[in-house]
């Protein structure tokens, strides 16, 4: 029976893993809701859900059934040949974003990277292969070398340089540095409608006037990363069309499958149209294993009334997250939307999310000095109260020191 201390498995990873991870010195081995248990046997509190993709939390019985029973009867064909659910799954995904066609792959980098390679398809089709992207400081695309092109932050780019290199950079929520960048050599704009890795900082509606009016003048596509805020996180089914958007173009992914990894490329009729047989293709993207969970998720988002929920409770979150900020001086801003949130802080937030994991509750840090906070979204405010009365602790005890 493989051992699961904490030093052992630290030990064994040393030795044999790639070290591209920090860890918190944890090791989970249980879930049941929104809570987690590691090694020893203590409980948290889990507000962050594997950084958005527990959607259903942990262990959810029918997750676990819809898995199991898939496992147990089909996982895997390829794209080869035809299985009954990836059409039902992208009928779904249509009826909820407005987009008609799906590309299914197997996370939300493999996502964008489908986006960026559809918008030039898009134009070269079109006999005007435009080749730039306009990115927005902040962003946070993926790692891989086309999402990472269109990720602002030098840490994360300055070792793989040089990437594509027609990408231009416009502060975010800039209406007149978005308009004056774009021109007719632009293929597409890219933007989270919420940035995730940016500090959780929605768009703002002056913003999104200015992506609908870059568009229509240059005629621009326009890709919507909604990654981590799509699929109800904000209590929306996409934050896009709360800002009146209309892409032709949107990358989904983690809480799609619930944590078995699936994303997908939503695509407009109009960009479909130009794309052909061979253009793109992924060997495990929507098999039997990935579309079985998110048809689950899919089930309990819309059919389970998951979206009320979700904005419901999380007017209770943004009244609690400003009672915090009321009584602790070094919150600076609380910013958000449905179950996703961030905690700008006047210092660094690293040493308040290990005192959060100290007294059992999970977040993490982001853009430096946010606490991210984005739980399962079956939530309770019974769960929320206690979760956020840890934090309140942890934020005392780091304030408290000075």
């Amino acid at each position: 029976m493989t051992t699961t201390t904490l030093d052992d498995v630290q030990a064994r990873e040393s030795r044999h893993v790639l070290q591209t991870y920090r860890r918190a010195p944890v090791t989970f081995v249980r879930g049941e809701g929104v809570h987690l248990y590691d090694a020893e046997g203590h409980e948290y509190l889990d507000l962050l859900s594997g950084i958005g993709v527990a959607s259903l939390g942990h262990a959810h019985p029918a997750l676990s059934r819809a898995i199991a029973e898939q496992a147990h009867t089909l996982i895997h064909t390829s794209n080869l040949f035809y299985h009954p659910l990836q059409g039902h799954l992208a009928e779904r995904l249509a009826n909820l974003s407005g987009l008609p066609r799906a590309f299914f792959c197997n996370s939300g980098t493999e996502a964008v990277e489908a986006c960026l390679k559809f918008a030039r398809r898009y134009w070269y089709t079109r006999g005007e292969p435009r080749q730039e992207f306009i990115a927005i400081e902040g962003s946070f695309h993926g790692r891989t070398f086309g999402s990472l092109s269109v990720t602002s932050d030098a840490h994360y780019r300055a070792p793989f340089e040089p990437l594509l290199p027609s990408v231009k950079f416009v502060p975010v929520n800039e209406p007149a540095a978005l308009r004056a960048a774009v021109s007719r050599a632009t293929a597409a704009i890219i933007a989270e409608p919420v940035q995730g890795e940016g500090g959780i900082r929605p768009l703002t509606p002056a913003f999104a006037e200015a992506i609908r009016d870059a568009c229509a003048k240059s005629g621009a596509l326009f890709i919507a990363d909604e990654v981590q805020s799509g699929l109800g996180r904000t209590g929306y089914p996409f934050y896009f069309a709360a800002l009146g958007l209309k892409p032709h173009l949107v990358s989904i992914g983690k809480a799609l499958g619930g944590g078995v990894p699936v994303g997908a490329a939503l695509v407009s009729q109009e960009v479909a149209d130009t794309i052909s047989f061979g253009d793109h293709g992924t060997t495990y993207g929507g098999n039997l294993l990935a579309c079985r969970a998110a048809l689950c998720v899919l089930d309990h988002l819309v059919g389970g009334g998951l979206l009320g929920h979700i904005a419901r409770v999380g007017q209770h979150v943004e009244q609690r997250l400003k009672r915090l900020a009321a009584k602790h001086p070094m919150i600076k801003e609380v910013r958000g939307k449905g179950l996703m949130w961030g905690l700008e802080l006047t210092c660094d937030a690293a040493p308040v999310v290990t005192a959060a994991l100290e007294r059992g509750v999970v977040v993490n840090r982001t853009a430096e000095r946010v606490i991210r906070l984005l739980p399962p979204l079956v939530i309770t405010d019974a769960e929320i109260d206690e979760g956020l009365g840890r934090l309140d602790a942890a934020l005392g005890a780091v304030g408290a020191q000075g």
